[in-house]
């Protein structure tokens, strides 16, 4: 019956290989490996399709007179957040059941470490389409995210649908990461590099073609659709490096010290207007501010690329709120001070927004943030050092790599967007050196990424640490025995022979009549006495049994649970939960469920 599922189940791979002539024996042609490279290439076009849609819609909002014109209409401007928000939080909780997408990425790493890499139905509509009235109606996030989630629940769709392993189910979770991002930015590498540093546990060849696919896929989609000015493009007319090599050693540390300063305000504004119990309230608030920054800074207005291809095309005439531009290009200290006062208030405006129940992420702001901070730093170094002439786009691209390492601990990722960006490897040099040093600083300071830091705190962060990771992705409850005789602490040494006689195992737990464990009768312990007829009505159970040597919560993490076992050297633990009796948990059973599961996370 299996094998017979394994030659009909794809018809539409059957209808391939079949047009393409290809005529291998059926169990490989439709075998794992072959279905992931098929499925990837499609999941690349569904990507492509979500990142089509998304910027598009968008962009057709920007066209709308009150959004475009920065002079007029700025009653509208400042209440069109709050009205985002109110039909995110609608569209949320009618629609989709009061069942909140949360943070793209971290949701979709969450999947991967605690939900066998399985993301909900729901997921493939929600993120998107939340993140279409929250960005497109003036929210401050990125689409990025929302993509990668929406994409990723794609993939597990046809993971379930194709009844792959947790192995091929997270090669495919991949290759929607790759394939939205490379959508979204026109970086096909950047993608492969950011799936490979970010979402992936175990990295081969194998696992390499399918995000390769996806990617290309991706790419060809959104080639023809999206329009070049909402992608960051403009750097492909830089100038070659000059060779300024000293001036990057302080920016880059500086980049690293702001990364940290973004993640610190980003969440720190999401807390505080999370703190309003009402959501009424929070999106009043949260609405409020960000409609009065958009009222006194237009560009700020969604993702910011707009923005970013100015700064690259040394054009900062939309810095200036009153948009005429005569006294930025003519007076530094002005530039320095607006570009000041917008890379303040990004991470602010994000946190805001996600906080008051707004869905998207924060790759593209992290891209604003960095970029006004190149663009400070170049005018700043005109004001002290009016003889460097440094060129300003490098630092624009340099800005956004250190800031993107440094807030995602994603160096590689941030030099292959800013390269690609850049239109080829001209400035790898300094972009290696900026991301570097960036990530290294603010690793040094804040541990984990604003996509990992939740995660971290609760124990549920998959890292490239296979050990690590093994222990992320088992669960304690998966692996309890319950099949152990419980007695009670009255019972005579008589009547605990009987039990002990019919039962399979050799420890009993002893519970109270709520269930709560009060000790542990092991075979051991009662084998000199167990014989002894004379004293089976004299000795009770409370007189034999023994404090365990420790006990696990049902709640603990597997690090925990064999520290633990480490300390102890016991073969058995009892498991509570809330105080009560649940079960035991061996050695050998953990052993052999650690054991299965490095088999699924690694390439044959």
């Amino acid at each position: 019956m299996g094998a017979d599922r394994k030659q009909t189940a794809p018809r539409f791979l059957r209808k391939l290989l079949k047009w393409s002539g290809f005529k291998p024996p059926l169990e490989q042609a439709f075998g794992p490996a072959n279905t992931v490279l098929v499925l990837a290439a499609v999941i690349g076009i569904v990507a492509g399709i979500m990142a089509v849609t998304l910027k598009n819609g968008i962009g057709w909002l920007r066209q709308l007179p009150w959004i475009a014109d920065g002079e007029r209409g700025w009653e509208v401007r400042f209440i069109l957040p709050t009205i985002g928000l109110v039909l995110t939080h609608i569209l949320i909780r009618k629609v989709f059941s009061n069942r909140h997408p949360g943070p793209g990425i971290p949701s979709t790493l969450h999947a991967i470490s605690k939900l066998r890499a399985r993301l909900s139905r729901m997921s493939i509509i929600s993120p998107i389409s939340a993140s279409f009235i929250t960005v497109g109606f003036g929210g401050s996030a990125g689409l990025e995210a929302p993509t990668v989630q929406s994409s990723a629940a794609v993939a597990s769709e046809f993971s379930r649908r194709f009844n792959l392993d947790y192995r091929h189910r997270l090669v495919l979770i991949g290759c929607a990461a790759t394939a939205s991002l490379a959508a979204m930015f026109n970086a096909p590498l950047a993608a492969i590099v950011f799936a490979v540093e970010v979402i992936m546990i175990d990295m081969t060849t194998a696992s390499l073609v399918p995000l390769l696919i996806a990617s290309l896929s991706a790419l060809l989609t959104t080639a023809l659709f999206i329009d070049p000015n909402e992608l960051v493009q403009a750097g492909r007319n830089l100038p070659e490096w000059d060779g300024a090599f000293l001036a990057y050693l302080p920016f880059a540390v500086l980049c690293g010290l702001a990364s940290v300063w973004f993640s610190a305000i980003y969440r720190g504004t999401g807390q505080v207007v999370r703190r309003f119990n009402h959501p009424g309230a929070r999106i009043v608030v949260a609405g409020g501010l960000v409609g009065l920054a958009l009222v006194l800074f237009p560009s700020l207005y969604g993702e910011g690329f707009e923005l970013i291809n100015d700064l690259l095309r040394g054009r900062l005439d939309r810095l200036d709120p009153v948009r005429n531009g005569q006294f930025i290009t003519n007076n530094t200290a002005r530039a320095l001070a607006i570009m000041g006062v917008l890379w303040l208030c990004k991470p602010a405006l994000t946190g805001l927004t996600v906080g008051a129940g707004g869905v998207g992420g924060v790759f593209a702001p992290a891209l604003f943030s960095g970029a006004m901070l190149g663009g400070m730093y170049l005018a700043a170094t005109d004001l002290i050092f009016p003889g460097w002439h440094l060129i300003g786009g490098h630092f624009v691209l340099a800005g956004m790599a250190g800031l993107l390492s440094g807030i995602l601990r994603a160096p590689l990722t941030a030099i292959f967007l800013a390269a690609e960006a850049s239109g080829g490897y001209d400035l790898f040099i300094p972009l290696m050196l900026t991301s570097a040093i960036a990530f290294q600083t603010a690793r040094w300071m804040r541990p984990n990424s604003i996509y990992t830091e939740e995660l971290a705190e609760r124990g549920e962060l998959i890292t490239h640490d296979k050990d690590k990771a093994v222990l992320t992705l088992m669960k304690l409850a998966d692996e309890v025995e319950r099949d152990f005789d419980a007695i009670r602490p009255d019972m005579n040494l008589g009547e605990l022979v009987e039990v002990v006689a019919r039962s399979r195992r050799n420890i009993h737990p002893v519970l109270d009549p709520s269930g709560r464990l009060l000790g542990i009768v092991p075979l051991e312990e009662i084998r000199g006495v167990m014989f002894d007829r004379d004293r089976y009505q004299e000795l009770t159970v409370r007189d034999l049994m023994v404090v365990p040597a420790a006990t696990l919560d049902l709640g603990d993490q597997m690090d925990q649970v064999m520290a633990k076992f480490d300390r102890t050297q016991a073969w058995n633990l009892p498991v509570i939960n809330g105080g009560r009796y649940v079960g035991f948990v061996s050695r050998s059973k953990l052993f052999g469920a650690y054991r299965n599961w490095l088999q699924a996370v690694s390439e044959d």
